[in-house]
């Protein structure tokens, strides 16, 4: 079994976050998966983004972003 380093991108309203994972690579024939830490991690870092709480996103998150709109004028 090989584990591999991965960053996922979480998008979530006015917000997004670079979560690490790791993906574990099986040597019996099945697809690559993650584990099941890394897939609540994931659904913290989502719910958090959901609901604006950017203090507890960036405590699972790598880096956490606000996006903003840009009107360009035509």
């Amino acid at each position: 079994m090989n584990t591999r380093k991965h960053t996922k991108f979480i998008h979530e309203g006015n917000y997004a976050a670079d979560v690490e994972i790791e993906i574990i690579d099986s040597e019996d024939g099945w697809a690559s998966y993650i584990s099941l830490d890394d897939a609540l991690k994931l659904d913290r870092v989502r719910e958090t983004l959901k609901t604006g709480d950017v203090a507890t996103a960036s405590k699972y998150a790598k880096k956490v972003y606000a996006l903003s709109t840009v009107t360009v004028a035509a």
